[in-house]
């Protein structure tokens, strides 16, 4: 009885995953049997040598792990990732005019820059990571991840606070982004697009809730809402939109960009205002971007074009799903949008589950078997169906195994280095499957290292909750207990 009362609570959501899951079964086989086939274990074994050729329990050879992973096999995972960017991400300071070592922090020069390291400190994808070591010290109590962002986000505090008393010499346009010396830091200070500034606001606000930053971070968190809130480009009905490629383009990107900005807004300052338009965000996209029958999103959409050309490209897919359980993690039990927006999450959580790949990554073209897997983006669908397990908005039966199956693949594409294999680099919209097909993947490509983080946290505390529960009866993995043996 009390499985079937836990499963009557997502009565609608299995109903629509059914569909999801036909459809999804059309998208495979138009992709062509070669490219969804997977190679089977021949088996030779006499059953008076192993009479598991009767049941079917022999072992297997898997592409990938199947067993769940423990808590201290996902701790290994993150430190390794930890220690590469720590020796990565240096808060290494320069004079911006004669490229010198800032040696104190206390003691700064005029015009100063952040020197050029292998991945930027300050960045979207790098406002990504610092979430992601805040979850993954909540989930693990190691404060490395703290101190890790702690000592960050307060040296880009301190800097930008001198980069706005001294601003750099201006150019015809205004003041430069860069310079040969190193890198200003001109997207905190003066934020141009969503790119520069909500991930970064989400984090720095994560970081202040948390008694970080040595209280210099205000200022530069209600500067980043300002410019979400008041100055980004919109459609007529409020939608945060571009003008490029084409003029009042919708990129899904951008719900990351601005959806937990406006939501941490919220729950920073209780004004209603920013969880309203957090949700609205939401809403609009989807009403132009979701596409249901695939239970996915398309990546872009453009006010004026009759018909769009539908790509369900995985990282705009893994930017929804996080920015829609960033926003449910803080929107009001009785806010007026929470029920669609649950529904929502609910369908594309299942979409994903359908799109996965046998081996248990996402390919870089969701419903495309023959493009390649793709890491930062499986991170991200791992990250936003555990969450919603232990939030208690997904059914932990149905979506239990396929983020067991999914993290132990994104956990493969760490080498030993503690470097992130296998994501795709900074991809911009297009109208055609050759363009997302060939991006090429980098260790250096930012995005894959937050999502690991956030996704590692959530599996942490998806085993404590649920580990004594996880068995694989008959072989399969299943999140509950059987009846009998």
């Amino acid at each position: 009885m009390k499985r079937s009362r836990r499963l009557s609570m997502f009565p609608t959501t299995l109903a629509r995953a059914v569909g999801i899951f036909a459809t999804a079964g059309v998208m495979l086989l138009a992709a062509g049997a070669s490219d969804a086939q997977s190679t089977p274990t021949q088996v030779h074994v006499a059953p008076q040598v192993d009479p598991g050729v009767y049941s079917g329990r022999l072992k297997v050879n898997y592409p990938t792990p199947y067993a769940p992973a423990t808590i201290d096999e996902i701790r290994k995972t993150m430190e390794r990732v930890h220690a590469y960017l720590e020796q990565a991400t240096p808060v290494h300071a320069i004079d911006a005019d004669t490229g010198a070592p800032v040696q104190d922090l206390k003691r700064l020069p005029a015009q100063v820059a952040l020197e050029r390291t292998d991945l930027l400190i300050l960045s979207y994808e790098w406002g990504v990571t610092y979430s992601g070591m805040l979850r993954a010290a909540e989930a693990t109590g190691d404060k490395r991840y703290t101190q890790y962002t702690n000592e960050r986000v307060s040296a880009l505090a301190l800097l930008a606070t001198q980069v706005k008393k001294n601003p750099p010499p201006a150019t015809a346009n205004a003041a430069p982004v860069s310079t040969s010396q190193g890198m200003r830091l001109r997207s905190m200070v003066s934020p141009r697009s969503l790119d520069d500034s909500g991930a970064m606001c989400a984090a720095l606000i994560k970081a202040e809730r948390a008694g970080l930053g040595d209280k210099q971070l205000r200022p530069w968190i209600d500067n980043y809402v300002q410019f979400v809130s008041s100055r980004q480009f919109r459609l007529a009905d409020g939608t945060l939109a571009r003008n490029r490629p084409l003029p009042n383009s919708l990129w899904l990107d951008d719900l990351y960009m601005s959806v937990p900005c406006l939501a941490q807004a919220g729950k920073l300052t209780g004004d209603k205002r920013y969880f309203d338009d957090a949700a609205k965000q939401i809403l609009q996209f989807a009403d132009r971007m979701f596409v249901k029958e695939h239970g996915l999103f398309r990546h872009g959409w453009v006010q004026g074009m009759e018909f769009h050309p539908v790509f369900h490209w995985a990282r705009a897919n893994g930017w929804a799903i996080m920015a829609m359980a960033e926003l449910l993690d803080v929107l009001p039990e009785d806010h007026a949008a929470r029920p669609r927006i649950l529904t929502l999450f609910r369908d594309h959580a299942a979409g994903l589950m359908a799109a996965q790949g046998h081996a248990g990554l996402w390919h870089q073209l969701l419903d495309r078997r023959e493009s390649y897997e793709e890491t930062s983006a499986s991170a991200m669908f791992v990250f936003g169906m555990a969450r919603g397990i232990n939030r208690g908005w997904l059914d932990p039966l149905a979506f239990g195994p396929t983020v067991s199956l999914g993290w132990n693949a994104v956990a493969r594409k760490v080498n030993d280095k503690g470097q992130v294999e296998g994501t795709c680099v900074g991809t911009g919209m297009a109208w055609d499957p050759m363009f997302y097909m060939y991006r090429p993947v980098h260790v250096l490509a930012a995005h894959g290292y937050g999502p690991m983080f956030l996704a590692g946290a959530e599996m942490i505390e998806l085993q404590k909750a649920r580990g004594p529960n996880i068995n694989g009866h008959d072989g399969g993995v299943h999140f509950g207990k059987p009846l009998d043996d």
